[in-house]
């Protein structure tokens, strides 16, 4: 039996009420989901994928409780009709074309009613989100997922919250001392949302889509690693996500138990060297790996030795960096892959078999980052005294995370100084001061 969270959360958010916590909502279950969860039929079509049945990972509460109130609860919601009945409307996912940072929209309907999910917000100097949800005529999200509390995937989390109607915010509990971090937390207070924090083993059904936290167990302050990963699944087309999760988090997660097959894994950290290790890769066993990265970032992602990887064990690989926006369309049986941009993943791969087409760039109105000149010092450098986090990130080596812990860290008596900030090391120092694009001003 999967986990009914309102039966439990019940006690929680009850004692946040005694307590007079009203900092935040705290809802166990999203505002549109259905209560009860049934076996997917068994009747396929031919062209249907063929992948394994979820039997692993289940939670079980192991524990009766007599209360009324939960006794009515489970009356309620084993009496509402199987929201995957019949034949299931498409889902679109959305990988969106962000730079160096992260957004998916998942986007699909269910008897009249219109569901959106977006996981993960984009960078914060940029609007690339929110102008893209506009495109995309989306009225409302029911949920908003923030992986974890890094600038380039919870950037735009205060601009969504104040354009759109936000039904629920996830996000993993982890906390940063950035000015991003704090304008998405006040936007969230003065929203109205409800707030909730997932845990591994929390299952969902939100209209048709099932949804399996897979990580995090708790708190631990390892922004990355505490990532809110989870697995997707509509029909029998299954999804993996699993935000910028390393190698040990993800043989943690492999530990839990849970059936990870999937058909299509968005490769994790951007497709980082630092994830999607083999054992990872061989439990998902992926037709389709995604990532997400900017052209020509300075932390060049994706690592060639994981595309490598990937492609080796017959995976076809995207990426926002080679295709712009990459959609993907189910009616839960099979799916097919839209692009923005023709282009090819190196080295090249050889195909899935499942149906592939170039989709033509929408008309968008992006508004681009304002290009500034940084504070140069007499040298011609970057000044990491006094620069702005946009423009300390001219320096090589210094992305959105690591700009705003190198303004916290301020002032600095030499460029050395800079191995105070987590990733930093002496190696990067020297690259650094060959480049000549940091320095110390007065």
């Amino acid at each position: 039996m999967k986990v009914h969270l309102s039966k439990w959360f019940v006690a929680i958010f009850a004692l946040f009420l005694i307590t007079g916590c009203s900092s935040a909502n705290i809802n166990s279950s999203t505002s549109n989901a259905s209560g009860s969860v049934e076996e997917v039929n068994g009747d396929q079509e031919e062209e249907k994928t063929e992948v394994s049945t979820d039997a692993d990972g289940e939670s079980e509460s192991g524990e009766e409780n007599s209360s009324m109130e939960e006794d009515e609860t489970e009356e309620e919601t084993t009496t509402e009709a199987n929201p995957r009945d019949g034949p299931l409307e498409p889902l679109i996912v959305h990988y969106i074309d962000v730079g160096q940072a992260n957004s998916v929209l998942f986007e699909y309907s269910n008897e009249g009613e219109q569901y959106y999910i977006l996981y993960d917000t984009g960078d914060f100097n940029s609007n690339n989100v929110v102008n893209y949800l506009n495109t995309q005529n989306v009225s409302h999200l029911d949920i908003v997922i923030v992986s974890h509390p890094h600038a380039d995937h919870i950037g735009q989390l205060d601009k969504i919250l104040e354009k759109y109607e936000v039904s629920e915010v996830w996000m993993s509990g982890d906390t940063a001392t950035s000015q991003v971090f704090q304008r998405a937390i006040t936007a969230i207070d003065n929203s109205g949302a409800d707030y909730h924090e997932p845990r591994s083993g929390e299952e969902y059904d939100i209209g048709p889509l099932e949804l399996l936290v897979i990580n995090p167990t708790n708190i631990n302050g390892d922004l990355n690693n505490g990532s809110v990963s989870m697995k997707v699944t509509y029909g029998d087309i299954k999804f993996i996500f699993t935000g910028d999760s390393e190698a040990k988090r993800e043989r943690e997660m492999l530990n839990r138990g849970f059936d990870l097959s999937a058909n299509i894994l968005q490769l994790g950290h951007h497709g980082s060297e630092t994830s999607t290790v083999q054992e990872f890769l061989k439990a998902v066993n992926p037709e389709v790996g995604i990532y997400s990265s900017g052209s020509g970032n300075q932390y060049n992602h994706p690592s060639e030795s994981v595309i490598s990887r990937v492609l080796d064990y017959g995976t076809e690989v995207y990426g926002t960096d080679v295709h712009g926006t990459i959609v993907v369309e189910t009616d839960g049986s099979a799916y097919q892959i839209k692009t923005n941009k023709d282009g090819t993943i190196f080295p090249p791969s050889t195909g899935s078999g499942n149906t592939t087409e170039t989709e033509e760039p929408k008309e968008t109105s992006v508004e681009e980052p304002k290009e500034e000149s940084p504070p140069l010092s007499s040298a011609g450098c970057v000044d990491i005294n006094h620069a702005s986090i946009e423009e300390v990130q001219e320096i090589i080596h210094i992305g959105p995370a690591r700009a705003e812990d190198l303004i916290e860290l301020r002032p600095y008596s030499s460029i050395e100084d800079l191995t105070k900030i987590k990733g930093i090391g002496p190696a990067r120092i020297k690259d650094m001061q060959e480049q000549g694009l940091a320095c110390v001003g007065e």
